[in-house]
């Protein structure tokens, strides 16, 4: 598969848990309720009401802003869709943490060696894909090629516009995701995050990094300055301590 991406479909989702139970089982977490994003649970269900229910999930963006502030590369937009992430290259800065716009990654605060934890699109099945497509009874959650997805999403809303927000969630968000959601109100009134920014997020890291070298040069000098200020101050400081001390003997 050229570039895998997931379809969430609100208004077909039953709330049966499937899909959450399917993601435990296939990273080998303990069956749990999945409440939020933490250690051990990286997709849950959002209860909205009027037997509305929406999954939040990693959103595995097509240029992902944890990847680009990630120091070590621990975490790769892969070429197949995923975000994945390697705890061995980590050093637990948990940059990516702050930079997601979605808020998903999480963090093991209580191991004695502490990865980061998030989907990875159950990266590790290969071309099965990922469990919650698998398991989902309704097609509520569904998987293949993004523009597949894509398309399927414009059939579905233009075949029952009046069940169907007219709104793809993930087609720009962030400069686009590789999972994205269709449903019967707006994204916001889902309780999808609100991101208003439209362009990829690793546009806003670069403007800030290529700044970075004249910081380092200026703060440099500045620095280099204010340490030669103070051992002139303590050296003076020395002499004249030194010179009161021979004017009494």
């Amino acid at each position: 598969m050229a570039h895998r991406a997931i379809l969430v479909d609100v208004t077909r989702c039953v709330g049966c848990g499937a899909c959450v139970e399917g993601c435990q089982q296939s990273n080998q977490q303990p069956a749990h309720s999945a409440r939020g994003f933490d250690e051990q649970t990286y997709t849950y269900l959002m209860d909205r009401g009027s037997d509305v229910y929406v999954r939040r999930l990693c959103m595995h963006c097509e240029q992902p802003s944890c990847a680009s502030v990630c120091p070590v590369g621990a975490l790769v937009k892969t070429a197949a869709g995923p975000v994945t992430y390697d705890p061995a290259k980590c050093m637990g800065c948990r940059y990516c943490m702050m930079a997601c716009p979605f808020g998903v990654p999480t963090y093991e605060w209580y191991s004695a060696t502490p990865r980061v934890r998030k989907c990875q699109m159950c990266e590790h099945r290969g071309d099965k894909g990922p469990m919650c497509a698998e398991v989902c009874p309704a097609e509520a959650t569904v998987t293949g090629e993004r523009e597949a997805m894509i398309a399927e999403a414009r059939r579905r809303i233009e075949a029952d516009p009046a069940t169907y927000h007219p709104t793809i969630y993930g087609l720009q968000e962030a400069g686009g995701t590789d999972v994205l959601y269709i449903g019967p109100r707006e994204p916001a009134a889902l309780g999808l995050p609100r991101v208003p920014i439209s362009h990829p997020m690793p546009d806003l890291t670069w403007r800030a990094l290529k700044h970075v070298p004249d910081v380092v040069m200026f703060g440099g000098v500045f620095l280099g300055g204010l340490f030669w200020l103070t051992k002139r101050k303590e050296e003076v400081a020395r002499v004249e301590g030194k010179g009161k001390d021979e004017g009494h003997e």
